[in-house]
């Protein structure tokens, strides 16, 4: 007979997903990053980034052009703390998730 110990499995990574509770809460997702909501999630960041790079451009071209209204600014004011918001929790979430891998020897 052989001691067979078995091989000891890592716990899941917390991931903090791109969207919250209807009360404004934190989602998380418990997980091995391959189900369908990893994907959503991924998906949903990735359309964030997009849109916040097509943002920044379009906010370089107009105040290159230094002809825009206080609505355009104001517009373009909560459209980049939107974006910003997003990129930021996109941050969170990759960086909480590297450093739990490191620290699980991923």
């Amino acid at each position: 007979m052989t001691d067979e110990t078995p091989a000891p499995t890592s716990t899941p990574t917390p991931r903090l997903l791109p969207w919250t509770s209807p009360d404004g809460k934190p989602c998380l997702l418990l997980g091995d990053g391959e189900g369908f909501i990893s994907r959503l999630a991924d998906d949903i960041e990735a359309e964030q980034l997009c849109y916040t790079a097509e943002l920044r451009k379009e906010a370089r071209r107009m105040l290159d052009g230094r002809s825009w209204t206080t609505g355009e600014l104001q517009l373009l004011t909560v459209e980049l703390t939107e974006a910003l918001d997003a990129v930021q929790r996109i941050a969170e979430s990759r960086g909480e998730r590297l450093v739990l891998n490191r620290r699980s020897g991923h």
